[in-house]
Order: C-alpha cells, then sequence, then structure tokens
C-alpha cells in the first residue's frame, strides 16, 4: 500500500497519500459532506482513505473489543481511562464492519503495519486492538470502522470538478479527538475561511 514519493515530473499526476482531502460544500455525495479524509493510498489503479471527523453512532471502543473477542465484559470494565474514551470513527461506506486503525510509528505488527507517511502508519490487524487494550498500543491511534475508495481516475475526476481540496496532513489534526473541528481546522490550515468558502473555489 505504501509507496516511495518522488516529485512528479512534468505532466504527471501528483499523487495524495499522506495527504488530507476536505470536501468542498458542493459535495454531491451526503455520505461524504463536510468530511476529511486521510488518504492512505493513491495511485494511477485508484485510492483508499479513511475518514478522520465522523464519529461512529452504533459502537463504543470497548463494545467493540468485546465484539471482537479481543477482551471479555469483565475486562472491559477494567479498561484504562484513555481506552475507555477512544472513539470509534466512519471511516467510510466500504466494507464498514472491518476496522482500520491509524497510528503514530511507535507501534509496529510486522507486515500487518503499512507506513504511509510522516510518522503515521495503518494496522488493520487484531494486533493492534489487544496492545492498545493492554495499554501497551501506539501513543496516538484512531480506529476507524471502513473506508473510502476510488477506482482508476475517479479521484482524479472529482478533484477536477471541485469536488475535494487537498491539505497536507499534520498528525496532530488527525488523531485530535476534537472530530468535530477537524473539518474547519482543515480548511484553515490551507488558508481558507470556512465562513466564505463557496461551492465554485479552485483546488488549494
Amino acid at each position: 500500500m505504501a509507496r516511495r514519493k518522488t516529485k512528479p515530473k512534468s505532466g504527471e499526476t501528483e499523487y495524495l497519500d499522506g495527504q488530507l482531502l476536505v470536501a468542498m460544500p458542493s459535495m454531491p455525495d451526503e455520505r461524504f459532506a463536510r468530511t476529511v479524509i486521510y488518504m492512505c493510498a493513491h495511485s494511477e489503479e485508484g485510492a483508499m482513505g479513511i475518514v478522520i471527523n465522523k464519529k461512529s453512532k452504533s459502537v463504543t471502543f470497548p463494545e467493540l473489543l468485546v465484539q471482537l473477542k479481543v477482551i471479555d465484559e469483565k475486562a472491559a470494565i477494567r479498561l484504562p481511562a484513555e481506552v475507555e474514551t477512544m472513539q470509534v470513527l466512519r471511516g467510510g461506506p466500504m466494507e464498514s464492519g472491518r476496522g482500520f486503525v491509524l497510528h503514530s510509528d511507535d507501534f509496529q505488527s510486522g507486515d500487518s503495519t503499512v507506513t504511509i507517511d510522516k510518522g503515521v502508519c495503518l494496522t488493520a490487524t487484531l494486533d493492534i486492538l489487544r496492545a492498545i487494550a493492554d495499554g501497551v498500543g501506539p501513543h496516538n491511534a484512531a480506529l476507524a470502522l471502513g473506508y473510502a475508495s476510488w477506482g482508476p481516475g475517479q479521484l482524479e475526476n472529482e478533484l477536477l470538478h471541485n469536488g475535494w481540496l487537498t491539505c497536507p496532513a499534520d498528525p496532530a489534526l488527525i488523531f485530535d479527538p476534537a472530530h468535530d473541528q477537524k473539518y474547519d481546522r482543515a480548511l484553515r490550515a490551507i488558508g481558507v475561511d470556512p465562513g466564505f468558502l463557496s461551492g465554485e473555489a479552485g483546488h488549494a
């Protein structure tokens, strides 16, 4: 999934893995309205990313650990406070029952962990959930159910038609638990005032 970044040559596509997509107000797909997406993979074959600012309304982190049999119900009562309050995100409409953990690079699970960019990794196995439950997981982590994906050329077309703005990814934003503030913060990070943003704006 990870790909070494090189500066694109003239006429080549600049791939966006390791960056953020910020939905424009004109976004026609309601599933992605006001979303901020961390791009995990982007190539000529398509793209994949995780929505980082939409909380799941259906399950809490302790409930998920019990459902996946990472811990039993008795152990759920004894979880550390920072684990008990860890929020579960709606990562996107694809495979919404599958978990993905974006995390800092102080945790590795062998070949299961993929380094995306700038100290941000992705792990999609139960090992990392067990480590988090035991208090030995990564310093920063965000668990998402599901992901967003695009076929070949689909994301490029959406960018061309002003569906998204692009923004450098800041780990401080990715892992901040204040999810309801991330959309406006991402816009401000690229110099856009949310109050003046219109659907006709160009790419950042």
